[in-house]
């Protein structure tokens, strides 16, 4: 696909959005099989990130694929540069269970956009979704454009075995470590979409109506199985009661209105397998024991993977949920009396995917912005940044390595390559050529002072 040329790509990403308008019921049926997600979910956090994102490709397209001409300095007079965007070559895309379709099927229309030849890891947790994926995958693309891998983590390992010229991947910062390393064995450069303890901060001033209820949203989504999701929330100690009332009782709106119980709820995911719920289970247990308590919830129902919204207080830093991704539907809850200790508080932390503050006070939210770093920062709001297709999408450090989404995926998966066209004859570098005289020497001299 080296050679491919801007009609070819926009085809092959028409045909990925054709067979999703012709298979919605096949993909609701297949996501849900795996662990209860609502259909209405899916729409929104599967299907709608990648048909946005393929219709905001084929918009752009076209520009992101000219030569882009640099400017010429006067010491290179008489030359031309630009930056060609080339295609890397064949990408290996490993996706994660908690997104399992819009994770997989979003980095291969960007890898497709820049002219890619792709090959696709789906996670073994999902095996409906991973089934589907390799449908998509044989009714629409030659296998020689895009091939599926199914199969546990010794398929991932003999795939990661392979001369890859680029590798995509979404999880863990541990698997993280793990592919970086297998990487390095072919020089591959990588994408790594990790994660971490995304933080909220909820200062004095704050509709906290407003808070919870796009906290509850966005913690509960896909039942807190999201690499955005709030991990923690920092509030302040004058409000924090009053949160933490707000909070409970837009669980009760959105998922419990009739009072039957949030389990009979179907607008509520369940975990994907037991070992996760049963390590969900576990940070809470310890958490208890080392002296938090539950303000809402801590139910858990083994047979069905289902894990009731908990909140949490009394937190220190010497329990487990304090240290690790919590990836699940429980939120501690930590009280300060300052900014700049909830400002601390983070800082001390690796740094998170996404960081989020509530205010009314534009001075706090650009001072939380200024002094801590993360892959995205949002104001009044949570996980939105992921749908909006002109950012930049990825972490720093810990939380991930490179950026993904609309334009910035494309980057990811081209070779940005420097093209320069210089002229024949005298040139603005030619009097400096040995052997170096009195005026090449001059002229060397006020390169240093001038340029």
């Amino acid at each position: 696909m080296r050679q491919s040329t801007t009609a070819q790509r926009i085809a092959l990403l028409n045909k990925i959005l054709d067979w999703i308008k012709t298979h919605m019921e096949d993909i609701n049926r297949a996501i849900h099989a795996d662990y209860k997600k609502p259909y209405p979910e899916i729409s929104l956090t599967e299907v709608y990130p990648v048909t946005s994102e393929i219709k905001h490709t084929i918009k752009h397209l076209e520009g992101w694929m000219k030569p882009k001409k640099v400017h010429t300095p006067i010491t290179m007079l008489g030359s031309d540069s630009y930056i060609h965007y080339e295609p890397k070559g064949t990408c290996l895309i490993i996706s994660p269970w908690n997104y399992p379709f819009s994770l997989a099927i979003g980095p291969l229309v960007s890898a497709l956009a820049a002219g890619c030849t792709a090959m696709i890891k789906p996670s073994e947790m999902t095996p409906h979704t991973s089934a589907l994926i390799r449908r998509l995958v044989e009714e629409t693309f030659d296998k020689s454009q895009v091939a599926v891998f199914e199969g546990d983590v010794e398929v991932a390992q003999k795939l990661l075995a392979k001369p890859f010229d680029h590798i995509f991947f979404t999880g863990s910062p541990a698997v993280g470590k793990i592919i970086m390393k297998a990487a390095a064995e072919h020089l591959s450069s990588v994408t790594l979409e990790l994660g971490g303890k995304s933080p909220v901060i909820i200062d004095s001033k704050t509709d906290l109506k407003d808070a919870a209820e796009k906290i509850v949203m966005t913690k509960l989504l896909n039942c807190g199985q999201t690499c955005v999701a709030p991990d923690y929330v920092l509030v302040h100690s004058s409000i924090k009661d009053n949160f933490l009332n707000e909070m409970k009782e837009n669980i009760r709106k959105m998922y419990d209105p009739k009072d039957k119980g949030v389990e009979k709820s179907k607008d509520y995911a369940r975990i994907v397998n037991v070992k996760h719920l049963k390590r969900i289970k576990n940070l809470l247990a310890d958490a208890e024991m080392k002296g938090a308590q539950i303000f809402q919830g801590g139910y858990v129902n083994e047979e069905d993977n289902f894990f009731e919204p908990t909140i949490i207080t009394g937190l220190s830093e010497e329990m487990e949920i304090m240290q690790e991704e919590i990836f699940g539907p429980v939120l501690p809850v930590i009280s300060f009396s300052d900014l700049e200790e909830a400002i601390n508080y983070i800082n001390l932390k690796p740094k998170p995917l996404a960081l989020y503050v509530f205010s009314k006070d534009s001075d706090t939210i650009k001072r939380v912005f200024r002094e801590t770093s993360s892959g995205a920062a949002v104001a009044n709001d949570c996980a939105l940044h992921f749908l909006q297709n002109e950012l930049p999408f990825g972490g720093v450090n810990n939380s991930g390595i490179g950026k993904a989404h609309g334009h910035f995926g494309f980057l990811t998966f081209s070779n940005e390559k420097a093209v320069m066209k210089q002229r024949i004859g005298m040139t603005a570098t030619k009097p400096i050529y040995p052997p170096y005289g009195i005026a090449s020497k001059k002229i060397i001299d006020s390169l240093l002072k001038w340029f």
